[in-house]
């Protein structure tokens, strides 16, 4: 994985690291408040010897250099720290005064340091006093020869006893900024492995290359789609209804030389969008002067005449039973040049129903009689349906929304599609994350055109509150349009 994909990823989940770093600060915050003040009381050796001359103080100088890395160690043992509480009574042990000993040497130098830390300013001042005397002791008794002559080290106190006036700990300044820093980190790692683990579909490009096919349209979110699902009224207007329009161009030109004529719209689970999309797709193509018709070919849970607004008594159902005729079940929509062919009644065998000659005939017919048919079919991974359907049309169009479908759904989609031959004219991200900039574009170049306000006929009104309003006394051209058998 490349680095621009992780700083993608960090990107889509941002939250993550915001929360991370929150939490890491509150931890942060706890252990500083609660945390005890420490102080650092400390104390500087000169350690010498000595000499004549300069050879004999060159040879002393390599010999107190290896002698201070001994008196390190002697700072920090027991005997020491067992004299340091005999003489001055501290409230301490002698393994609590050893772990309170620390040793620093410089290198090429002859100086050692000792710190004494503890939380008590005082006690830490008194233990550093009373090591420092006793390690000077210590030192000259060791180095004493057995004759009694005098010992080649001299040990002097240069600097301290002193102890500091604030505490070394806890850094509030330091310690945030260590907090901050690890929590940035962490919240960078897990929005990486956030990304990696999400299977969702959340971009256009993992779409196409999930299902192999072209894209063919983004679609974005806006919140009053939901209310007014229709690209009709102060929505046509909308970036939404200008994706749609994009997509209309792109499906006529997806393949110049064998244009499809059929297409069936589906998905791979409900809920995607994908009658909206059927709707609004048809709207497109009727405004663009085709002759449209509209299909609701989801037996099962039929949504077209809900949104359109139509009486969906009767229908496709019904034509494919031989109860009546196509052409007299077809409700011309608005004032385009749209059909719709309600779903009808709702049959106990929709499969059986959809794959029988009576439905090839049927779609032969239309085919004959309209420039283009939309079909909205059920989901594919839901009923086999959506499939019976596609097999008989000239491709199929696949509606995905963006974060709520997974790959392996789509993936599982596209592989039914293709199992049976079905030519995957290609694919459209429903739902989708917009950048601001491209809105930005849009509405700098939306043209907002001055329409006057039309009404449907009540009886279609009170079928469904997304009809479009149709003009007034606008002669019903439906026989001009479709040459559909009566």
């Amino acid at each position: 994985m490349d680095l621009y994909r992780q700083l993608r990823l960090v990107r889509q989940h941002w939250w993550i690291v915001l929360l991370t770093i929150m939490v890491a600060l509150g931890v942060t915050a706890f252990v500083t408040v609660r945390a005890e003040p420490r102080y650092v009381a400390s104390v500087t050796f000169f350690v010498t010897t000595p000499s004549q001359g300069v050879t004999d103080a060159y040879q002393g100088g390599l010999l107190m250099q290896q002698r201070v890395k001994s008196y390190a160690e002697l700072l920090t043992s027991d005997r020491l720290a067992q004299a340091v509480v005999a003489e001055n009574s501290v409230g301490l042990t002698a393994e609590e005064v050893q772990r309170r000993v620390s040793t620093s040497t410089e290198t090429g130098t002859v100086l050692l340091r000792a710190s004494v830390t503890d939380t008590d300013q005082t006690r830490a001042l008194r233990v550093t006093e009373t090591l420092s005397a006793k390690f000077v002791e210590l030192v000259q008794k060791v180095e004493t020869p057995a004759n009694g002559q005098t010992g080649p080290i001299k040990i002097e106190v240069v600097s301290g006893p002193r102890v500091s006036s604030s505490p070394v700990s806890p850094q509030p300044v330091r310690n945030f900024a260590i907090g901050g820093l690890l929590g940035l980190l962490c919240g960078m790692g897990l929005a990486i492995l956030r990304g990696l683990a999400d299977v969702r579909l959340r971009d256009a490009a993992t779409l196409q290359r999930t299902t192999g096919s072209p894209l063919l349209g983004e679609i974005p979110f806006e919140g009053s789609a939901k209310s007014e699902p229709l690209i009709v009224g102060e929505a046509v207007n909308s970036a939404r209804a200008e994706a749609v329009r994009k997509l209309r161009t792109n499906l006529r030109f997806v393949d110049v030389h064998e244009p499809a004529r059929v297409i069936a719209v589906t998905s791979a689970l409900q809920g995607e969008g994908k009658t909206t999309l059927s709707c609004n797709l048809a709207i497109a193509l009727a405004e663009a002067g085709w002759r449209v018709l509209l299909v609701d070919a989801d037996l099962r849970r039929p949504k077209v005449d809900d949104y359109l607004g139509l009486d969906a008594g009767v229908g496709l159902t019904d034509v494919l039973v031989g109860d009546v005729q196509v052409g007299d079940v077809v409700q011309r929509w608005g004032d385009k040049s749209l059909l719709v062919l309600p779903s009808g009644s709702a049959p106990p065998n929709p499969s059986e129903l959809l794959g029988s000659k009576a439905m090839a005939d049927l779609l032969l017919a239309l085919r004959e009689s309209a420039d283009i048919v939309i079909i909205d079919t059920a989901p594919l991974l839901a009923v086999t349906d959506g499939v019976v359907v596609a097999v008989q049309a000239d491709g199929a169009l696949l509606v995905s929304q963006q974060g709520r479908t997974s790959r392996t759904q789509v993936a599982a989609a596209s592989r039914a599609l293709h199992s049976v031959s079905v030519r995957l004219l290609g694919c459209v991200l429903n739902m989708a994350r917009v950048p601001k900039t491209e809105a930005y574009q849009y509405e700098a170049y939306r043209v907002v055109a001055s329409t006057a306000t039309t009404s449907v006929p009540a009886d279609r009104a009170t079928n469904g509150r997304h009809a479009e309003r149709a003009g007034a006394g606008v002669p019903d051209r439906t026989q001009e349009l479709t040459r559909l058998p009566r």
